[in-house]
């Protein structure tokens, strides 16, 4: 595999990166722990009171949060056994994490994104929110769906096909200020939510303010299989291009799976911390349910919904990125003037317009797509931004833009169908989307790029290439061999 150079001294982390705690074993508290912990113990004490909780006549849906303001900044990104989440971008929005589960809804097929939107159109109205600190942030629930509507072929995925998530107790860190957001449904009772976070707060709090970690050796990595192998992928491109020459397709992503086992169990609190020193463009995503980790390191956001504008990245063309900074110019200019990668980029670009076009007004589209520029590649990159029309909310346009031309391919239900028959495994939630949902159903969705499912020493890695016409299978193999040597790398320094 194509090696990836990772600088650890000149890695230059965001402003809200921070060490991550991993699951060793617990030391003794530190004082700043302990100080954190009594005065959020004497607080929820008090403020537990004004919270609508116990109310039996309440729905399902209907939730109240407690926002409460942390005397000082957390120094790790708690890592705990079980259920939990974490959504990082480290030059950006900074830190969401939820731990534990005051209330989930799941849902699989077509109808998966209209299910889970019932859920939240309750949400303006009955959920409430408590501020006693006044920081103005907001309480979130994780929402997240795997690449296809139909349920997963493959026993080993842990998570459901579509899923809305509220923490028991999240956490949100910005540069500025960071908060504990408690959650719970309306109908539970006051003393059994109480005793609930409590228990969690033991184990977070240490975990949130920890003591310096101990370096850790180099993991070694061996490669296990790959899916599909490098000949049966040239096959799968040559008829990915017969049908493009037929014009049945305009553009095809092909994915590739690989297998490793470390020499030792995967550290997520590690590979956290390197993904996002290299990575500090994209958003680093973490969602634990039982053993099993989904982890991704993704460039590409799919929405963005505030305030009646929505934003979107149309992401498609790459090229590779050097050390060199005159070869590394070199290559994006030539990328910037590449007939090949500027039509794969422009299918990306028509269908994101396309899809908003229905439901939105006042597009805005670049004229030409700028370079994104990360540690191992070059992209070409469209911000493009719209007015919602009316009636439109996140769930609508989650469905009207995913997935797009840059992870399926074009026309969209041509290549889905195709990808269903040719692809050799089912890709779970590689390709799908994860992010956060607010109560007056706000947020931000990204797709799930550069990915690996992680449990102990095993993990399986995902990464794919658009073809279109002119597309060399060798080529494009290589795409994906750099594509996957920065997971491969982030993990042996985990």
């Amino acid at each position: 595999m194509e090696s990836f150079q990772l600088d650890i001294d000149n890695a230059r982390p965001g402003p809200c990166h921070l060490a991550s705690a991993s699951q060793e074993p617990r030391q003794d508290w530190t004082p700043a722990a302990k100080a954190v912990m009594k005065q959020l113990q004497d607080r929820l004490a008090r403020d537990i009171a004004r919270l609508p909780l116990g109310r039996t006549q309440a729905g399902p849906h209907a939730l109240t949060s407690l926002i409460l303001e942390l005397p000082r900044r957390p120094n790790a990104i708690a890592q705990l056994p079980g259920t939990q989440f974490q959504l990082l971008h480290p030059q950006g929005d900074g830190l969401r994490a939820g731990y534990g589960l005051a209330a989930q809804w799941e849902a699989q097929g077509s109808d998966r994104l209209s299910t889970l939107a019932r859920v939240t159109r309750e949400w303006p109205a009955c959920w409430e929110q408590g501020d006693p600190d006044g920081t103005g942030l907001r309480a979130f629930a994780l929402l997240g769906f795997a690449a296809a509507p139909e349920p997963a072929l493959t026993p080993e995925e842990h998570l459901p096909n579509a899923l809305l998530w509220v923490p028991d107790i999240a956490l949100r860190q910005t540069e500025e200020q960071a908060a504990l957001i408690f959650s719970a449904q309306q109908q539970q009772g006051r003393a059994s939510v109480h005793a609930r976070w409590h228990r969690l707060l033991e184990d977070l709090i240490p975990g949130l303010f920890a003591p310096p970690r101990r370096p850790a050796l180099v993991t070694r990595v061996a490669a296990e299989f790959t899916e599909p192998e490098q000949s049966q992928w040239a096959r799968l491109v040559e008829q990915a291009l017969e049908c493009i020459h037929a014009e049945n397709l305009q553009k095809v992503v092909l994915s590739r799976r690989l297998g490793v086992k470390g020499s030792r169990s995967f550290d997520i609190a590690r590979l956290l911390d390197v993904l996002a020193a290299v990575f500090p463009s994209c958003q680093i995503i973490n969602l634990r349910r039982g053993d099993q980790s989904f982890v991704a390191a993704t460039p590409e956001r799919l929405l963005h919904l505030r305030d009646g504008r929505v934003a979107v990245d149309a992401i498609a063309g790459t090229t590779s990125h050097s050390d060199c900074e005159d070869r590394n110019l070199a290559l994006g200019e030539e990328l910037l003037r590449s007939e090949k990668n500027l039509r794969e980029h422009g299918f990306v670009v028509e269908a994101v317009a396309q899809a908003l076009a229905s439901s939105c007004r006042s597009i805005k589209i670049p004229r030409q797509p700028r370079l994104m520029r990360l540690r191992n590649a070059q992209h070409l990159w469209s911000p493009i931004t719209a007015e919602i029309n009316p009636g439109t909310g996140l769930f609508n346009l989650a469905e009207q833009l995913h997935p797009t031309p840059a992870t399926n391919g074009q026309p969209r239900l041509a290549a889905h169908q195709w990808l269903r028959a040719q692809e050799p495994f089912s890709r779970g939630w590689y390709t799908g989307a994860a992010g956060f949902i607010e109560p007056d159903n706000s947020g931000e969705l990204w797709v799930l790029l550069r990915c690996a499912r992680i449990r102990g020493k095993q993990a399986e890695l995902f990464a794919g290439a658009g073809i279109v016409a002119g597309s060399d299978p060798g080529a494009e193999w290589e795409e994906t061999e750099t594509k996957l040597a920065a997971m491969l790398t982030a993990l042996r320094f985990a």
